[in-house]
This record gives structure tokens, C-alpha cells and sequence, in this order.
């Protein structure tokens, strides 16, 4: 079985763990290597692991999603959603193949002639246009060519189900279970007391754009931002491609709620009463 591993953080490099995770995987008959790239994607690669939090799975993502080679989030960081899985789990679970693929669906953004250089035009959890600075901003959005409300707001997001516990969630957007068929359409800091975030089949296509007294907003893809003329329009759909995603026998949705936020806890809950 031949295994890529993708660590962004430097502190991460020689962590006890890791090296620990890895001797037993080559121990198993793994043939292991790092990537860092796209390039660096070897031929019959059964998976990828992702030593890191949400933010370094997602980097991994954006170098292997379009190659479609699963992904396995090993946890060192601190929320875990896309990560979730302990060092300890993962050696066993890998080489008798005890885990299932999650095909997730990713995100499509084309915005025309407003592209910037460097810009790779998917994302995971979310597409987001928001303000530059202290002013409110107007989003004009679409749905499937339906006309929306008016966004005044810090921003509008585009997001997944799988993004749902990401950005969404601090936005005040609900709380998606992964395999949900879903989009997410949720603004951020809104000013309009009458307009809510919006759910929407996964095969939606929603269109924004913006106005602003700058000139100027941010296009978010995930943890990647690019600045953008007003008036561009930013066209999200799905892409021809999912993101693979590798889940062991022992993570739950659920419990990961419950563990990371703290969900439903009220005590009068306890047992113990």
C-alpha cells in the first residue's frame, strides 16, 4: 500500500507521534512519502493523511482533490471536524482496512475576467464574498436564476454541508449532518432583521456580487482570500470532482458535537442528578 502524508505546520516535523503513526504503518508494509504538491502525487496512491487540524486538511485537499485520492485527517489541532481522528486510531485501522470513503461534494467558483493569479477555483467548506474594511456591504445573490433579497451585511457565504460547522456555523447557519445533500446560503453579520440563512439542493447554482463604497471585496475559498472588483460576478456551483473523504469505524457525527461544542449539554442532562 503506498501512502502520501501532508504536514503544513514546521513545529510537526519529527513530532514523537507522527513518527510513532508512521514506523507502524511502514512496519505494515506501507511505502510511505511526503507531499507538498500536486506534483508530488505518486501513481497507485491508495490514500492521503493530513497531520494537522481543519485548516491543514483543507491544504491537503487543495493538492489532492482533483487527483480524487482520499483523504484521512489525523488530529493536531483543536476543533477537529474535518480532522477528527486520533494518531493513535489511525496505524490499525489503516492496514487492515477497517474504514469506509465519504464522497463529499466540493465547491465550483468561476468569476469570469475577475479571476486573480494563482486562482484555484474550489473549495471544500465555503465561498464567501465579504467587506474589506468598516463598511457594510451589498450582496445582490441569485438562486438557479431567482432573484433574491438584497444582502446588506459583512458578507454572504455559499457553503456545504460539510463546511455547515465551519464559518456557516458562526454566521448563525444550522448545523448539517455531512452527507447531507445540501447548500448553504448564510450572510454574515446581517443588517436586514427579515432575511435568514437559506438551504438549497446541493446541485444549486448561486450567483453574487457585490457593492461597496471601496470599490473592493474579499473572495474567500476556504482559507484562501483574493480581492475582487464590485459588480464581478462570482458563479458557485458543484464540482465534476468530490473529495474523498476516509472515515474509521470510530468516528461519529454526532459525538464529535458533542465533544467540540459542547452540544445539548445542560445540566439537566446530568445523570448524576
Amino acid at each position: 500500500m503506498k501512502i502520501g502524508y501532508y504536514i503544513k505546520k514546521q513545529s510537526l516535523k519529527g513530532d514523537s507521534r507522527i513518527e510513532g503513526l508512521l514506523g507502524r504503518l511502514s512496519e505494515g508494509g506501507a511505502e510511505l512519502y511526503a507531499i507538498s504538491s500536486a506534483a508530488d502525487i505518486r501513481p497507485d496512491t491508495a490514500l492521503v493523511l493530513s497531520f494537522g487540524g481543519d485548516g491543514t486538511f483543507l491544504s491537503a485537499a487543495h493538492r489532492v482533490a482533483e487527483a480524487e485520492l482520499p483523504i484521512l485527517g489525523v488530529n493536531f489541532g483543536r476543533m477537529g471536524f474535518l480532522s477528527g481522528n486520533r494518531p493513535e486510531d489511525v496505524a490499525d485501522a489503516v492496514l487492515s482496512g477497517s474504514y469506509t470513503i465519504e464522497n463529499q461534494d466540493i465547491l465550483e467558483v468561476d468569476c469570469g475576467d475577475a479571476r486573480p493569479a494563482g486562482f484555484w477555483p474550489y473549495a471544500v467548506n465555503e465561498v464567501c464574498i465579504h467587506r474589506v474594511n468598516a463598511e457594510m456591504v451589498g450582496v445582490d445573490v441569485s438562486l438557479d436564476g431567482e432573484e433574491l433579497p438584497t444582502y446588506w451585511a459583512d458578507g454572504v457565504l455559499v457553503a456545504t454541508s460539510t463546511g455547515s460547522t465551519a464559518y456557516s456555523l458562526s454566521a448563525g447557519g444550522p448545523i448539517c449532518i455531512p452527507s447531507a445533500d445540501v447548500r448553504l446560503i448564510t450572510p454574515v453579520a446581517p443588517h436586514n432583521l427579515n432575511l435568514r440563512p437559506l438551504v438549497a439542493p446541493s446541485d444549486s447554482v448561486v450567483c453574487m456580487s457585490a457593492r461597496a463604497r471601496s470599490g473592493e471585496v474579499l473572495l474567500t475559498l476556504d482559507n484562501r482570500s483574493y480581492t475582487i472588483p464590485c459588480g464581478a460576478r462570482v458563479k458557485v456551483g458543484k464540482a465534476a470532482f468530490v473529495l474523498k473523504k476516509v472515515k474509521l469505524a470510530k468516528s461519529n457525527f454526532i459525538d464529535a458535537l458533542r465533544s467540540r461544542f459542547f452540544w445539548g449539554q445542560d445540566v439537566r442532562n446530568s445523570t448524576e442528578l
